[in-house]
């Protein structure tokens, strides 16, 4: 049995949304656990994140999916207390387990890659082993199916007009179809190291 962990923060949900649809790819592979672990400003006291639940969970998993939306060209500020709070480090408790990111914007560009280049120093400065996209953009070879239509391949980019008018979140179609695939992409490579 593998266990994919996929901890984010998300603000306005679309972020949430992708990370169902990864664990949704990740469950679809067999003997795979699932934990989606929610980061949010109510774990923040005097600037420190804390939730030593979200922490043991970390500790079990065999792959770590982190996933943040773009601000302001990088993670979120409860995202970054997040991972200026993970102790895993000293004692390298997350040596050698896989990593994989993906990230949420509302323009096209957002310097979303910026964000994904913060994550996978993390997870190497963690000794942790990247796990990439792995698909081509669907404009390539006449593909109609919009995976990884913003061609990222890093991690997972997903983009979404910005709308303050109070209606539910959502996400582009392609944009979660790339997430399941990476889910399942993710999983498979954990079932594959372990």
């Amino acid at each position: 049995m593998s266990t994919v962990a996929i901890v984010y923060f998300s603000g306005l949900n679309h972020t949430h949304l992708m990370a169902q649809a990864i664990g949704e790819g990740a469950k679809q592979v067999a003997n795979t656990q699932v934990e989606l672990l929610r980061i949010t400003g109510e774990q923040i006291t005097n600037g420190r994140w804390q939730d030593d639940a979200i922490v043991a969970k970390l500790n079990a998993a065999d792959a770590i999916v982190f996933g943040s939306p773009t601000y302001m060209g990088g993670v979120a500020a409860q995202f970054k207390a997040f991972l200026d709070n993970t102790d895993a480090w000293f004692e390298q408790k997350w040596k050698d387990k896989l990593a994989a990111g993906f990230t949420h914007s509302s323009s096209l560009s957002g310097d979303k890659q910026s964000t994904l280049i913060y994550l996978t120093t993390f997870a190497a400065q963690m000794s942790m082993i990247w796990v990439n996209v792995g698909d081509m953009p669907s404009d390539y070879f006449g593909k109609e199916d919009g995976v990884n239509r913003l061609g990222s391949f890093l991690g997972v980019m997903g983009q979404s007009k910005l709308d303050m008018s109070g209606k539910s979140a959502e996400i582009d179609p392609g944009d979660r179809l790339t997430a399941v695939k990476f889910g399942q992409r993710i999983a498979e490579a954990a079932r594959r190291w372990n």
